[in-house]
């Protein structure tokens, strides 16, 4: 028997499961479309930020006793040699619930996007050092930074209709994980 005559003859059975599989896959990708995915990417990072933002709050710019006293008696920054208490504890907190509120809304709204992704990352290191035990959360927080600041808003954003509206239709980045054979 011939080399192409085995093969086709051991591939036969298999050939359902590949149309199966290339049907699921497909389904996949239809229904993760890069937009949506990273819709979700933004939303999913914003949440935890915006949720411990809110609550540093008692009013507009109006830092809650709670805040300052979390910055001044119980987070600590652990570096070699330490830990060491954080310095201008008041200053901490507000800058740290400010960015947690502006950044999260930015990132849902999508409009400065990658910016507020590469604060919400900024942030994500200064919790790590706080937090030291918290990495496995603390990693997932840092891949989806990393995934907002390489790929953008996507088309449900503002940052999209800006850029639109600008006449800059040509995106950032040109090109997609698919099309440079990295995202299958």
């Amino acid at each position: 028997m011939s080399k192409t005559i085995e093969t086709a003859a051991v591939n036969k059975p298999f050939a359902s499961i590949v149309g199966l599989v290339e049907k699921a896959s497909w389904l996949i990708q239809m229904i993760a479309q890069p937009s949506l995915v990273q819709l979700v990417l933004r939303v999913g990072l914003a949440v935890p930020f915006w949720r411990s933002g809110i609550l540093k709050w008692d009013g507009f710019l109006q830092l809650s006793d709670t805040a300052v006293e979390l910055f001044t008696d119980e987070f600590m920054l652990h570096l070699p040699g330490g830990p060491y208490p954080y310095p201008a504890p008041a200053v901490m907190a507000f800058l740290s619930g400010s960015g947690e509120v502006v950044f999260s809304t930015l990132l849902v709204l999508g409009l400065a996007t990658r910016f507020a992704a590469t604060g919400l990352l900024a942030m994500t290191a200064i919790v790590e050092l706080t937090v030291p035990d918290g990495w496995p959360v603390h990693i997932t927080w840092a891949a989806m930074a990393l995934g907002i600041m390489a790929w953008g808003p996507g088309r449900l954003s503002l940052d999209y209709l800006v850029r639109r509206f600008l006449g800059l239709d040509a995106p950032l980045r040109t090109i997609s994980p698919a099309e440079s054979g990295h995202g299958t």
